[in-house]
């Protein structure tokens, strides 16, 4: 053994014997993250309780949500469009699937929702706008069974297609085809009904005054916005023609106009409602104003980054759309409960305990999931710089 060796062999020696070293030992790392994560959560409801960390759990979870649920259509529409292409597959798609990965988690992470439910959602104390539930259906429908059992169902559907679009639907210059085009088709159809009412069941329905039908595909573009934006972060360079490198401003500007665009519909259709006045009325304000302010200015930055893209470029406005869109979820659940809307201590406790759950549960369940372990290095860079080679 050299001395750099016996060197190294006696650091970790030492290091394991320190409560540092232990837990920054890559093994149990995970194990750190969980603890720190629970800390934190245990911290909210100690010094704030349960009514104050019930709305900042159920927001820091659905940044956790959107990570999945957001590249999963993504994930769809890039493979379809790269499915003729005589090329391997980007980096950007590689990440995207990996997020999927985070799916089981979010499932397990779900299972305190249906108990902080009387916090959450006045259905469960009969408090909708004009008395209870108008209907029969409507009474069992807004029931605390029947929304566990559709808690379940929805991420036993989510799960089911983060396994069938993990894997690669063929080779892209030999198999695509029918067989493909039919299995996107039905993914998208499947998650847009699954995501519309999740998105209405889990973070409309915490406002009993407000009801509105584009909601749900308001919220899933917004999660589709934050996934692509933070697989852009992740995502390695792609080795190739310029143009295959420097191609993720597009569809990233896309999505923000969707966003956008929707969120201003929204605003247009129901401005005349009382009861929607009364929900932007809460979510407006100094914090509020300045959040539109910054999404508005970063839709047109991307949009003029298009006609000039690069990885650096890209980059940087993702990462402010990553930080925008977290504080969207926020601003979707939050002004309910506190009248007004602010990212407060609790908040990015809460945000730091879920991600610190999040992190610690990832290893495990992919273990359990192997259909959703794919390799977050990317394993087609070789394949990419071969392909290169060959051209």
């Amino acid at each position: 053994m050299s001395v750099d060796e016996r060197g190294a062999a006696a650091r970790k020696a030492l290091g394991a014997k320190t409560a540092a070293g232990y837990f920054l030992d890559p093994a149990r790392r995970s194990l750190a993250a969980f603890v720190a994560g629970a800390a934190c959560l245990a911290l909210v409801a100690w010094l704030d309780g349960l009514a104050r960390l019930a709305p900042s759990y159920l927001a820091a979870w659905t940044c956790l949500l959107a990570l999945p649920a957001g590249a999963l259509p993504v994930a769809i529409m890039i493979e379809r469009a790269d499915a003729w292409r005589p090329q391997p597959e980007t980096a950007l798609l590689e990440t995207l699937r990996g997020l999927l990965a985070l799916m089981p988690v979010a499932a397990l992470l779900a299972l305190p929702i249906p108990f902080l439910a009387p916090l959450l959602y006045p259905w469960t104390q009969g408090a909708e706008i004009g008395g209870g539930p108008d209907t029969p259906f409507a009474a069992l429908w807004f029931s605390r069974a029947a929304f566990a059992v559709r808690l379940a169902v929805t991420f036993a559907l989510w799960i089911g297609l983060a396994l069938l679009f993990a894997r690669r639907g063929g080779e892209p210059w030999g198999k695509a085809g029918r067989i493909d085009d039919g299995r996107a088709v039905l993914g998208l159809g499947l998650h847009t009904v699954v995501g519309t009412l999740a998105a209405d069941d889990l973070v409309m329905a915490v406002d009993g005054r407000f009801h509105a039908a584009a909601f749900g595909l308001l919220a899933m573009a917004a999660w589709s916005s934050l996934a692509l934006a933070a697989a852009v972060l992740i995502a390695p360079p792609d080795i190739g023609p310029a143009r295959r490198r420097h191609d993720r401003m597009t569809p990233l500007a896309v999505l923000l106009l969707v966003s956008a665009g929707l969120h201003a519909v929204q605003f247009l259709m129901l401005g005349s409602d009382p009861a929607a006045a009364a929900w932007y009325g809460v979510r407006g304000g100094t914090a509020g104003r300045a959040l539109m302010i910054v999404s508005g200015l970063l839709v047109a930055l991307a949009a003029a980054l298009t006609l000039r893209p690069g990885d650096n470029r890209t980059r940087f406005v993702a990462a402010f759309v990553v930080a925008a869109h977290l504080a969207e979820m926020a601003w979707f659940v939050t002004p309910s409960f506190a009248g007004k809307f602010r990212i407060g201590t609790t908040d990015l406790l809460a945000l730091a305990g879920v991600a610190g759950l999040a992190m610690g549960l990832t290893p495990p369940l992919r273990r359990l999931f192997p259909g959703l372990a794919v390799t977050p290095a990317w394993p087609g860079r070789e394949a990419a710089r071969r392909f290169t080679e060959r051209r």
